[in-house]
């Protein structure tokens, strides 16, 4: 966008301001006192402009023979006679004078009306020696003088041809005396339209700016804590008044009996403080483009101005205006200029920022030559550059909470991203130490210890395996709460995971003495297609927490048939306890992530509070949902209902692998190369293989293993991922580069999803996850030794 291009606009509407001004020129005007308006057909209103006779220190009384005694002086009016030099001398502010003009009419016989505007500081007026309209109180002497300002409007009486107007006005308060406004005089139904259409402007324009202002402020409040909206907020409240309460008084006719010295007050307040407002709203919106010193001196300035307002009389606080002007006439060329630096700077909303001061200049421009009595309000013009303005500073503000919302949001999604790092960075960090510590304790267990070693060493393992447990939940609440959780679709036996669940958790239901039960429905008869893995932590969990929260009694674990057709089979699965049960005001709480239903449960039976979330988060995923039955101190039901795709019929067999005893040695004369860079995992890795019969060599990194393997010896590979000098990726790529089919096994502390995708791509066969237990480990070496 060209620079330029907003300084040719205000060209551009000046000179239709002057053309304006011509036109006006051209109506008639009144000579020597009298006005001659017969040949008018009153298509427009007529200002009452021209030569009025002027009486200083006079307040003449209406006669319809105007008296011959007192000779005035003509002035052209409308007319402010502070600093008007009469017969030698310059005329004060404070005084009172009369006007006087003769209109002649022509014959008709529509109801004519003129329009009467405020003055310095009080007015009446007679027409034809009789008392049409007043504002205040006229009097010669401040004692009896009452100011007050508004619009008047009087109906002139039909049929007549000769007006003698006498306008008095009096002025002891204001810097300025007198009038700077024309009387205007037209048809009446056309008078009272435009001052209609003109409430109206100001009523609608009012609204906009004060609601406005009370969004922009919410949105600071309730929201966006930034200074830019805060402060533009205060500017449309504070401007508002501006629309309202000058000019036309519209609030006039909400409050007719308003004291001048409010209005007064608030008028020359509302003007200085939103300059000042406004010059800190554009501080704070283009912080890096602004030179602070100026605005901030602008600022001080426009709130000093303020200040004075409030506390200084009248008389010295409107001749600040003048003084004033200049500080928004350098406004005008400054504003424009920070914009256009912050445009080119791409500032977030300055495009709308740099169209707005198009605008704001032509308010001001028509402002100011309207001020100076040079054209008409001009107030639809107006009307339209204060909405584009306000309409535009939205947009900037609107534009600036995107940003902000955008930005917030790339740093929540790179917070996200770090804390996955950081939870995954952890995971491998606890894992590894928990391998050593569960491999060492099963290893120990395996050797014959004492009794009270034995109890022990169960301890030290129901320890390591909580933590794990611990450490799982919060890598799988993160993960949830990413979106990177998958579900397999594979065949499963239902009847066999919660068999093997209830089978591994009965002896800690025996240890608190309670009974662990099992009931199947006989009308499930088939596998199902599903998610093995996480079916089985959803139903651990609520075992789990079962046996935790019921002190005596028993639980049952069931499942049950709803509904079942050729193709799919929908399961009720239940865990009912005994237990302590759950009050029914915090039945929806224990659902949320790190929360139980008392902050003492945590204390009483342990536990993140991550349990259920996991599996209400999990079952959602799967389009089911975790129910909750509980009655305080009777005990709990959860359950979940869920469809499944039906797969092949049960067997009705169960196949257990057995390991084989240690006397077997299943792995003799079998050579494995461990790559492990920790001490303790290797330690525990070669015990066992070597209690299995293989004989085990050990690389370090990714590097010793290159050089320790022997393709005609080893039979496996077990890779540790994350190593140094060379890590478990660049290895297995080198190894499969240069030919090798050696089974490789990846050994690793981050989750297998995490991993699968890369490891499956350097050609990788399979993943264990530390800490593994014997029998997994034993498990894999078997399949991939003996695979054919």
């Amino acid at each position: 966008m060209n620079i330029r291009k907003p300084f040719c606009a205000v060209v551009l509407l000046l000179f239709s301001l002057s053309n304006c001004f011509a036109l006006s020129s051209a109506m008639p005007t009144a000579v020597n006192g009298v006005l001659d308006l017969r040949k008018q057909t009153f298509t427009d209103k007529i200002p009452l402009n021209g030569q009025w006779f002027f009486y200083w220190h006079q307040l003449q009384y209406p006669t319809l023979v105007p008296s011959n005694t007192t000779q005035g002086t003509l002035v052209k009016f409308p007319f402010k006679w502070t600093g008007y030099v009469l017969n030698g001398q310059k005329l004060p502010a404070f005084g009172y004078a009369t006007y006087r003009l003769t209109i002649l009419l022509p014959k008709t016989k529509e109801t004519l009306r003129i329009s009467v505007p405020d003055s310095y500081c009080a007015s009446r007026l007679f027409i034809n020696g009789e008392l049409a309209t007043s504002n205040g109180k006229v009097s010669t002497s401040p004692e009896g003088f009452v100011p007050y300002w508004d619009y008047e409007a009087v109906d002139l009486p039909k049929n007549v041809d000769t007006l003698r107007l006498t306008l008095q006005i009096a002025n002891f308060v204001h810097s300025k005396g007198g009038i700077t406004k024309p009387l205007f005089i037209g048809k009446a139904e056309m008078i009272k339209l435009v001052r209609i259409r003109a409430d109206a402007i100001d009523l609608v324009l009012t609204g906009c700016l004060f609601m406005g202002g009370l969004f922009f402020l919410g949105l600071y409040l309730l929201g966006n804590r930034d200074k830019a909206i805060l402060l533009f907020s205060l500017y449309s409240i504070c401007y508002s008044y501006r629309i309202i309460g000058t000019d036309n008084y519209v609030l006039h006719t909400i409050f007719p009996n308003i004291s001048w010295y409010i209005t007064a007050r608030l008028e020359y307040f509302t003007l200085f403080f939103g300059i000042g407002l406004f010059g800190l709203y554009t501080k704070y919106l283009y912080q890096e483009d602004v030179n602070k010193f100026i605005v901030n001196g602008i600022t001080l300035v426009c709130f000093g101005f303020a200040l004075i307002t409030i506390f200084a009389p009248p008389v010295y606080f409107t001749q600040l205006v003048n003084p004033f002007l200049i500080v928004m006439l350098f406004c005008l060329g400054y504003i424009p200029y920070v914009y256009t630096i912050a445009y080119r700077k791409k500032r977030p909303g300055s495009v709308y920022a740099l169209l707005s001061t198009i605008a704001l200049m032509s308010v001001f421009a028509i402002s100011l030559f309207h001020y100076w009595a040079m054209i008409p309000p001009l107030q639809l013009l107006s009307f339209g550059g204060y909405v584009s303005f306000f309409f535009l500073q939205s947009l900037v503000l609107s534009h600036r909470v995107s940003f902000t919302l955008k930005r917030a949001k790339a740093e929540a999604e790179q917070g996200l991203t770090a804390k996955s790092e950081f939870l995954s960075t952890m995971s491998h960090e606890i894992r590894t130490p928990l391998n050593a510590v569960i491999g060492m304790s099963h290893l120990l267990l395996k050797n014959d210890p004492r009794p009270d070693q034995v109890e022990q060493l169960d301890v030290m393992l129901f320890s390591a395996n909580n933590l794990l447990a611990i450490v799982n939940d919060v890598l799988d609440y993160n993960k949830i709460e990413a979106g990177k959780i998958s579900f397999e679709h594979i065949e499963m036996d239902v009847v066999s995971i919660i068999k093997n669940i209830v089978t591994g958790l009965k002896s800690s239901a025996q240890d608190k003495g309670i009974d662990l039960n099992l009931h199947v429905d006989n009308m499930l008869a088939n596998k199902v297609f599903g998610d093995p893995t996480r079916l089985t932590q959803v139903i651990t969990n609520l075992v789990h927490n079962a046996i935790k929260f019921t002190p005596k009694g028993s639980v049952l674990v069931g499942v049950d048939v709803k509904n079942q057709t050729t193709a799919h089979i929908t399961l009720c699965v239940q865990v009912k306890d005994t237990g302590i049960g759950i009050p029914k005001e915090k039945q929806k709480l224990i659902f949320e992530r790190f929360t139980q239903a008392d902050s003492s449960t945590s204390r009483g039976f342990g536990g993140t509070g991550l349990g259920l979330a996991i599996s209400k988060k999990i079952l959602e995923l799967q389009n089911s949902s975790l129910e909750l039955i509980s009655e305080e101190g009777a005990g709990s039901k959860f359950y979940f209902t869920q469809t499944f795709e039906k797969a092949s019929a049960l067997s009705g067999e169960q196949n257990a692998a057995s390991l084989a005893t240690e006397t077997t040695k299943p792995l003799a004369g079998i050579s494995i190369l461990l790559v492990e860079d920790n001490p303790m995992n290797v330690l525990v890795a070669q015990t066992y293989l070597k209690r299995w019969g293989a004989d085990v060599d050990v690389a370090v990194n990714g590097v010793d293993a290159l050089e320790k393997l022997d393709k005609t010896r080893h039979k496996l590979i077990l890779m540790d991922l994350h190593m140094p000098v060379m890590d478990g990726y660049d290895a297995s790529r080198e190894i499969r580069q240069k030919g090798i089919n050696i089974p490789i096994v990846a050994l690793t502390a981050n989750l297998p999803k995490e991993v699968e995708h890369e490891t499956h791509a350097i050609g990788i066969n399979d993943v264990m996850v530390k800490p593994f237990l014997p029998d997994e480990l034993y498990r894999k070496v078997l399949h991939y030794v003996f695979k054919k």
